[in-house]
């Protein structure tokens, strides 16, 4: 009979979380991205043949290509490269440098749609809801895999490390600015559209993006 207090290892839950035994391989991290950047170029692309816009610089993006003959996946990639710098300083070179890859796929699959998948004619309000359902979910899947598409979704991400304050509502805020912008470039019913199809991307971020509810890294 043993008169220790200290509880048998072998008969107690393990309290230790180890974290390699739950880090996403070289092979998972690069499926995840391409997945991502898939999902939400594809929801792009749908936002764009309804003719709405959404939140961050994909949203900026998507309306200056209204208001200009500047392609999509250009002005993609101009527009994030500030935000790229910010990242450098404030999250590091390996959130980079997934972040700078994942921008580049959201170009590329922005061509591959534009010539695979040309739309003619969709239903204004499923586009715009599927569009931001598609990009939400592409943009969750990059942040589990550490890394994001650029723009405030770096700002969002930082916000959330260092308050706490969940990074779909720090994008909410950016999203409704650029979504009222849209008035000057959109027509209004298009607009609305676009503000109820924003607030579902971010929902699906804020539901679903929480520290401590997800174990890979």
């Amino acid at each position: 009979m043993t008169t220790s207090s200290e509880p048998d290892p072998t008969t107690q839950p393990s309290l230790v979380f180890d974290e390699k035994a739950h880090a996403h391989s070289v092979a998972e991290d690069i499926l995840g991205l391409l997945t991502g950047t898939f999902l939400a170029s594809l929801g792009l692309h749908l936002l764009h043949a309804a003719h709405a816009v959404t939140g961050g610089t994909a949203g900026l993006s998507l309306l200056l290509g209204y208001a200009t003959a500047w392609p999509f996946w250009l002005l993609f990639l101009v527009i994030n490269v500030p935000f790229a710098l910010l990242a450098v300083w404030r999250r590091g070179w390996d959130f980079t440098i997934r972040t700078i890859v994942c921008i580049a796929l959201v170009s590329a699959w922005a061509v591959v749609h534009d010539a695979l998948f040309p739309i003619t004619q969709i239903e204004p309000w499923y586009g715009t809801l599927a569009g931001n359902l598609l990009a939400g979910t592409g943009v969750l899947i990059l942040f589990r895999h550490r890394a994001s598409v650029g723009g405030i979704n770096i700002i969002g991400l930082e916000v959330q490390d260092r308050t706490g304050f969940r990074a779909g509502w720090t994008m909410m805020i950016f999203d409704v600015v650029i979504v009222l912008a849209a008035l000057l470039v959109v027509p209004w019913p298009n607009v609305l559209m676009s503000a109820v199809g924003a607030v579902l991307l971010n929902l699906v971020l804020a539901l679903n993006h929480r520290p401590g509810r997800y174990l890979g890294h």
